[in-house]
């Protein structure tokens, strides 16, 4: 079920890999941007018009009260707040070692120099409605943020054609700590998180998955506000050796082919058996999921495996492609990690499957994706975070280096620079 393709031919499949992110097409921007100025200029008045438009629901209030997701969170099942509980502690331990403090350099003279780590005053959370109801994720957006100290977190989302909430969003919601929620969605939702409107606060950044149209919208409304990323297809990209477990193994490639006919799922190994024995298994096991057709279609288009002769030449081909996910499943994964330099999150040994990190280890799962791995990281408490530097110089201090400073102004020819100091000396 896995395409064999050569390890020589990695470039090739990264660049086709690549090229699941070219749906963010003019004709879409176009569109986005139309909605986005509308939401700009008309407020809540076009966030209701295009709700009902898109979503056939015909809003009177954009606010969920307190009251209304209250009642929402309790009708969620008790063993789900169970497990949501404890993985929220998980996530809070995790994320607490991120937080970084404020730090000062002080030098002779009187000269001082330090830096401020401040956090973001407001944050907006997208969560998605229709069919990817990702309740686990309210948790690791939201989390990070509260670790960093943002003052004001705000949700929103699509309503549902009953005009309530999934009440597994609703108690994540609420166990996240999240302090404002408002029903509206798509183009027009992120819109409002940019710019504001009546009811709905104007944020710092945007943070969140979304269909195309919310990527779109996200990626035009940065630099107005600041973005998360903008995410493509999930991917995950699992090195075996010999030693694996071909039913692990197989399990771990369906884990992601199930998200998105466009998911990626890839074997590199040193095994031609293991090889044959996962492509039976994938076979086996994908019969008896719900999402058969989906699978079908991932695994057709971007299920790839690469034979490698050396797990070394397994992680070169990891680095090449820089997949959001990469599973070590070999026997000794601690030897192979430090050969690692671009992945989002890594899943060590044959037990640790992806959905580890996913629901429970506290690791992120808002993790880069399509390639980005190579420069950008999984989301975090200092996505939350902006930091400011501070300078104080003494009146001896300005005169021992104040014609230095003016050297440096007048080789640029800035003179009213190199004007400041004089004054000072």
């Amino acid at each position: 079920m896995l395409e064999r393709i050569k390890q020589s031919e990695t470039k090739k499949l990264e660049a086709y890999l690549r090229s699941r992110s070219d749906d963010l097409s003019y004709e879409v921007l176009s569109k986005v941007q139309l909605i986005l100025s509308d939401v700009r200029q008309h407020g809540d008045e076009a966030i209701i018009r295009y709700t009902k438009a898109f979503d056939g629901i015909e809003l009177t209030s954009l606010r969920v009260s307190d009251e209304a997701l209250n009642e929402w969170a309790a009708a969620a099942d008790e063993a789900f707040k169970e497990a949501m509980t404890k993985a929220k502690d998980n996530i809070i331990a995790f994320h607490e070692a991120q937080k970084q403090n404020n730090y000062l350099q002080q030098q002779s003279l009187g000269i001082c120099l330090g830096q401020r780590v401040l956090p973001l005053e407001r944050v907006g959370v997208y969560v998605p409605g229709g069919r990817a109801q990702y309740p686990s994720s309210v948790l690791m957006n939201v989390l990070p943020a509260k670790i960093a100290g943002v003052k004001r977190i705000v949700m929103i989302t699509p309503p549902s054609k009953s005009g309530q909430l999934d009440p597994k969003i609703a108690y994540a919601a609420q166990l996240a700590g999240v302090d404002e929620v408002y029903l509206a969605g798509g183009a027009q939702g992120i819109a409002a998180l940019a710019y504001g409107s009546e009811t709905i606060p104007r944020v710092d950044k945007i943070v969140g998955p979304g269909n195309i149209y919310v990527a779109a919208a996200k990626k035009l409304v940065y630099g107005t506000v600041d973005i998360d990323m903008i995410a493509g297809p999930s991917e995950i990209l699992v090195i075996a050796d010999e030693g694996a477990r071909a039913d692990y193994t197989a399990a771990d490639l369906l884990s992601q082919a199930e998200h998105d006919p466009m998911a990626s799922a890839i074997l590199v190994t040193t095994s031609s058996k293991l090889a044959d024995q996962v492509c039976e298994e994938l076979k086996r096991q994908s019969e008896q999921l719900p999402k058969q057709a989906i699978i079908a279609e991932s695994l057709k288009a971007y299920g790839k495996l690469i034979l490698c002769e050396t797990l070394a030449d397994c992680v070169e081909v990891a680095n090449v492609i820089a997949p959001e996910h990469l599973e070590l499943m070999v026997a000794d994964p601690w030897a192979l990690l430090g050969l690692v330099r671009n992945a989002g999150s890594v899943f060590l040994g044959y037990y640790t499957c992806e959905s580890v990190g996913d629901y429970w280890g506290g690791t992120n799962h808002v993790l880069p994706t399509n390639g980005t791995a190579r420069f950008a990281s999984a989301l975090s408490v200092d996505s939350f975070v902006k930091r400011s530097s501070f300078l104080y110089y003494s009146k001896e201090a300005i005169e021992a280096y104040g014609s230095k400073i003016v050297t440096l102004a007048e080789s640029e020819n800035l003179q009213a620079h190199a004007n400041a100091v004089k004054v000072r000396m």
